[in-house]
C-alpha cells in the first residue's frame, strides 16, 4: 500500500477499521490500479488515481459489504476519478496500453482499423489513436465517458452497465450507439 494512503489511514480510524480498509486496498487495488492504467495509459497517473479512491474511502467511509459489490463500485470510482484527472490533465500519455488486457477493445468499437501489427508504424499508429481517444473521452460528458469505458474497456455487458447506473438495457445500448458516433466524429477528424 502507498505511503501516503497509509499515513491518512492511521490518522483517520481505529485499528478495526484500518484492518478492513486493509483488506479491501488488498483485494481490489490491483483492479482499481488497472482500471486507471486502462483509462489514462499512464502508471503514474494510475497510481495516483488508486491513492484517490482509496483516500476517499477513508474520507467517506462508505459502507462496501457484499450487498454493495465493493469490486463495481470501486471500478466505477476508478473510472470517473481518471477521466476527470484526463480532463484536468492535457499533455498526453506516454505509456501504451497492453490491448490483450483491455476486454472488448475500445479502439476496435470505434473503428480505428488497427490490424494488430508489431512493427514500429503500427505501434505508433495505434498510440496515436489511444491518445485521441483519451482526449476525445475528456470531452464527452462524465456519465457517457464513464459508460463508454466500463462497457468497452471494463467488459460490462449491457445488462449489467443496466443494473449497475440504474438504466434500462435499452437506454444503456441508445446511449453506447450515440457515444460510438460521437467517438468516430471526433476520431475521424
Amino acid at each position: 500500500m502507498t505511503i501516503a494512503i497509509l499515513a491518512k489511514a492511521d490518522e483517520a480510524a481505529p485499528e478495526a477499521q484500518l484492518d478492513d480498509f486493509q483488506a479491501l486496498y488488498e483485494e481490489h487495488s490491483k483492479s482499481v490500479f488497472l482500471t486507471a492504467l486502462r483509462v489514462t495509459g499512464n502508471p503514474a497517473d494510475a497510481e495516483d488515481v488508486l491513492q484517490t479512491v482509496f483516500a476517499r474511502i477513508l474520507d467517506t467511509r462508505p459502507n462496501l459489504d457484499n450487498e454493495r459489490a465493493p469490486a463495481a463500485y470501486l471500478r466505477r470510482a476508478a473510472t470517473n476519478a481518471a477521466i476527470d484527472l484526463l480532463r484536468r490533465t492535457k499533455t498526453r500519455r506516454e505509456t501504451e496500453i497492453d490491448e490483450s488486457r483491455v476486454a472488448g477493445s475500445a479502439l476496435h468499437v470505434v473503428g480505428s482499423g488497427v490490424t494488430g501489427s508489431v512493427d514500429a508504424a503500427a505501434r505508433e499508429e495505434r498510440f496515436a489513436l489511444k491518445e485521441r481517444l483519451r482526449a476525445a473521452l475528456a470531452e464527452l460528458s462524465a456519465e457517457n465517458a464513464e459508460l463508454f469505458v466500463l462497457c468497452y474497456l471494463e467488459g460490462y455487458s449491457y445488462d449489467e452497465l443496466a443494473d449497475l447506473l440504474g438504466l434500462e438495457r435499452g437506454t444503456v445500448a441508445s446511449r453506447l450507439h450515440r457515444i460510438r458516433a460521437k467517438l468516430q466524429e471526433e476520431l475521424s477528424r
